[in-house]
């Protein structure tokens, strides 16, 4: 009897994944349906059944057929794992916390499972909470390379660079292999002619049957270590062939940009002004701009105020947006977000950010959101969010391209790769801020960049009296403060303010003059060019 029902169950079950292959979600759903009315409550299913309302576009039906999967035991670890992964991409950091104190104490929870639960804490920023979990897979094998990595880039992020190191090496000793590995161990210091691992990446480079995001990571370590050496003509070829890696494995249509730019700067806020917030309501620090522009110097400073509470890098407000408009766009924001904004109850919108928020927040009255893609929010933020700050830090332009060009991120940022992309989307980027500053006069205030790392005490007394908060000499010295930085700035922010009269763009001129032309001809002013 038993192997009958099992054949059945396994029959509905590649009928429903049939269905859903072939993108038809109501016959897929049912499917599902049908399988979780003869196995009451397994998460297994209630997972596939929030994959697939998110692929239809349906972010609330997904958040709760994840966060009732949450409320289940799993029976194998795969799906443990996928329920740790979906309930972080819903933003559900409570529900994710109560999921895994229901797994069991980290000390008898398999390696595999705590490498899971610490990537996605890392994810959301708690990256104590994450180091504690790769502690203990750690003492549970210590030579285990996954864990080694793992824990590695989160020591990075906490400003624990020997230790990171020592990670790192550990882990290369064991699987030198691993293109990840010579990546970060890449970043954590600057290389000089007697201690380097050129020939060692050189060397993984030559291995047979590399994936293209293996040639990524490894050509992009080869460059910042002969960029370190000053190397500038091998620095480049290898930045090249970083670049023309990652850009093969990533889709991107600049035509979807421009319709969203499009859309965005058609889109107008309610006739209605918003309510004022209730006395004592939490006010939120906006921080954006181009990715590499800044952002993360400072949030560093700003964090050196009693007054302001550093969060990081978070997508809480898009998953306001996503839960306000049923979507669930992939990014920060899509065409289909701003096309159904016209029937958001914004304010509803800005309790459910602040509820999110909450959690994550102390005495302060104001704390930081430091996600640089924001800047396409912006409308939405002002409408949703009227006590919010918005500081939009501004890089000279070359120097930010160049400093996006150089660096990987993951499948985030795929107009970073190309030099007419990059060039094309910064160009958006410019028109969509200068859209902003006309609709919200007051609401945005300029960081010059340049201006922060030459003079920080006067800049940021200007960005205190902004945000309506005391200057206080910490402010000038992001080593003030001592939380964790999970950015591609985690390295640079622990040197301090520093002030480059060469940029460091200029060894590569010659390479950058597609850029350069690019900018140029879409208005773009490059000063000292």
């Amino acid at each position: 009897m038993t192997q009958t029902v099992d054949r059945e169950l396994q029959y509905l079950w590649q009928q429903a994944e049939q269905h859903a292959s072939r993108q038809q979600w109501p016959d897929a759903i049912a499917g599902f349906e049908a399988i979780l009315a003869r196995t009451p409550g397994d998460p297994k299913v209630l997972c596939q059944l929030s994959y697939i309302e998110s692929l239809r576009g349906h972010y609330r039906s997904a958040r709760t057929r994840i966060l009732e999967a949450s409320k289940f035991r799993p029976l194998d670890l795969e799906t443990a794992r996928e329920v740790l992964a979906r309930l972080r991409t819903f933003n559900e950091a409570r529900a994710l916390s109560a999921y895994v104190a229901s797994l069991g104490p980290p000390a008898r929870m398999p390696i595999p499972l705590l490498l899971a639960g610490a990537a996605q804490y890392s994810y959301l920023n708690e990256q104590g909470t994450a180091l504690r979990l790769l502690d203990e897979a750690k003492r549970g094998d210590p030579d285990y390379p996954p864990t080694l990595l793992a824990r590695g880039q989160v020591l990075i992020y906490a400003g624990r660079m020997r230790d990171a190191s020592e990670d790192i090496l550990r882990a290369l000793r064991r699987a030198p292999e691993l293109a990840q590995g010579w990546w970060l161990l890449a970043q954590v210091a600057r290389q000089t002619s007697e201690a380097n691992h050129i020939a060692q990446i050189r060397l993984q480079l030559g291995r047979a049957g590399r994936r293209p995001d293996e040639v990524a990571l490894l050509q992009m370590a080869l460059h910042k270590e002969l960029d370190d050496l000053g190397d500038h003509a091998g620095a480049w070829e290898a930045l090249d062939q970083a670049c023309r890696a990652k850009r093969g494995t990533l889709k991107y249509d600049s035509s979807d940009s421009q319709r969203l730019f499009e859309a965005l700067e058609a889109w107008r806020p309610p006739a209605e002004p918003p309510p004022m917030p209730a006395a004592g309501a939490k006010a939120p620090v906006f921080i954006v701009g181009m990715h590499r522009s800044g952002t993360t110097l400072l949030e560093q400073l700003l964090d050196a105020s009693p007054q302001v509470r550093g969060v990081g890098e978070l997508y809480d407000f898009t998953s306001a947006m996503r839960f306000a408009t049923d979507h669930h766009c992939r990014g920060v924001i899509d065409r289909t977000i701003v096309e159904r904004a016209g029937d958001v109850d914004f304010d509803e919108v800005g309790r459910r950010y602040l509820e999110g928020m909450a959690w994550r927040l102390g005495d302060e009255p104001l704390f930081t959101d430091k996600l640089p893609s924001n800047f396409l929010n912006i409308g939405f933020i002002c409408r949703a969010l009227p006590q919010a700050r918005i500081l939009h830090m501004v890089r000279d332009p070359l120097e930010t391209c160049f400093s996006n060009l150089r660096e990987l991120f993951s499948d985030a940022n795929p107009y970073s790769y190309d030099q007419a992309e990059l060039a094309d989307y910064f160009i958006r980027y410019r028109r969509l801020m200068a859209h902003w500053h006309g609709l919200f006069p007051g609401r945005i205030l300029d960081v010059d960049y340049a201006e922060l790392t030459r003079d920080p005490e006067t800049v940021m007394r200007r960005v205190a009296a902004f945000c309506g908060i005391d200057y206080v000499p910490g402010m000038r010295d992001p080593r003030s403060s001592t939380r964790a930085v999970a950015t591609a700035s985690a390295v640079q922010v622990r040197e301090g303010v520093v002030h480059r009269e060469t940029p460091k763009w200029a060894p590569y001129a010659r390479q950058l003059q597609p850029l350069v032309d690019a900018l140029r001809a879409g208005g773009i002013v490059l000063p000292g060019i």
